[in-house]
């Protein structure tokens, strides 16, 4: 492994959206935190805000604390409640099916800061102003709403009033903020991306597989509007992970083996790695596996 991996300051570190799927992160954190190389700003979306929240609050512990915290997530936890309390939910307030009271404690117990503002990095939590869909990029005020409002998954959890805005969850609109992190000031970015949700060797043949599958459709369009683009200013590097991935975003149970895939990709995958100017280095993942031209003209060799 390569002990120092040096990129130009300051290096913000993009974290994407993926629900479950973000335990990918997690793996790539932990052979991130091999390189000694740290982050001077942290941007994420959905889940990818929640990782990078405890990346900025402590950005040489996050990978082991993230490690310890993930192996003890289940569905039960952050989606509580069946079928029946579902009904009820939906019900009482037309607008989710699912409280997020789980998500709440378990974001709670892990982060002591109370303002985005007394976390140790700068950090922008990315959502969706409901009404205009407009992206919302949040980075001062309280910090666990804002989390909260990244992550919540339309029609699943309730969407979270701020500064007289109903946010949802950021993934629907900028689910990887490469964009963010370059109006930001940002050098060089390290992109932690869950990968593509829904995403499947064959073509769905039920109602929520269409739609999950479609729905990947439109969050890979925004990564190769945007990653040309900054890629041609910057160097971007992509890290690998176990793509295509399988299963749900809802379910816990591939935790564990999404950790150790991604560490042992990302950690191969840093170990060759030599960035020289601006450029794409390597690979992210599409929906179909396809090679984009858009981002064809900005890749480098790893």
């Amino acid at each position: 492994m390569q002990d120092m991996l040096e990129l130009p300051r300051p290096v913000a570190f993009v974290l994407g959206g993926g629900a479950s799927f973000g335990a990918v992160q997690v793996g790539m954190l932990q052979a991130l935190s091999e390189t000694a190389l740290t982050p001077d700003l942290v941007i994420g979306t959905s889940v990818g805000s929640i990782n990078g929240a405890l990346l900025a609050a402590d950005p040489r512990g996050a990978a082991n604390r993230l490690s310890h915290l993930w192996m003890q997530v289940t569905r039960d936890v952050v989606f509580p409640g069946g079928p029946f309390d579902r009904v009820r939910t939906w019900r009482k307030h037309r607008n989710h099916l699912v409280a997020s009271t789980g998500l709440h404690d378990l974001i709670a117990g892990e982060l002591t800061q109370e303002r985005i503002e007394d976390l140790a990095l700068p950090f922008v939590a990315t959502a969706m102003d409901l009404a205009t869909g407009r992206i919302v990029h949040l980075d001062n005020g309280p910090l666990i709403p804002a989390l909260l409002a990244s992550a919540a998954i339309p029609g699943l959890y309730p969407p979270v009033r701020i500064d007289g805005r109903d946010l949802a969850d950021g993934g629907v609109v900028s689910n990887v903020p490469v964009d963010e992190a370059l109006a930001r000031g940002a050098a060089s970015l390290v992109v932690l991306d869950c990968g593509v949700i829904g995403m499947r060797p064959e073509v769905p043949r039920s109602l929520p597989e269409t739609v999950a599958h479609v729905a990947a459709i439109m969050m890979r369009q925004q990564v190769v509007r945007d990653v040309p683009r900054v890629a041609r200013e910057v160097p971007v590097v992509y890290l690998p992970g176990p793509f295509p991935l399988v299963g749900s975003p809802l379910e816990f149970v591939h935790s564990p083996r999404l950790m150790k895939e991604a560490y042992e990709q990302s950690r191969a995958f840093l170990a060759d790695l030599e960035v020289a100017g601006p450029g794409l280095y390597g690979d992210p993942p599409l929906v179909t596996g396809d090679d984009d031209p858009r981002l064809r003209e900005v890749r480098r060799d790893a």
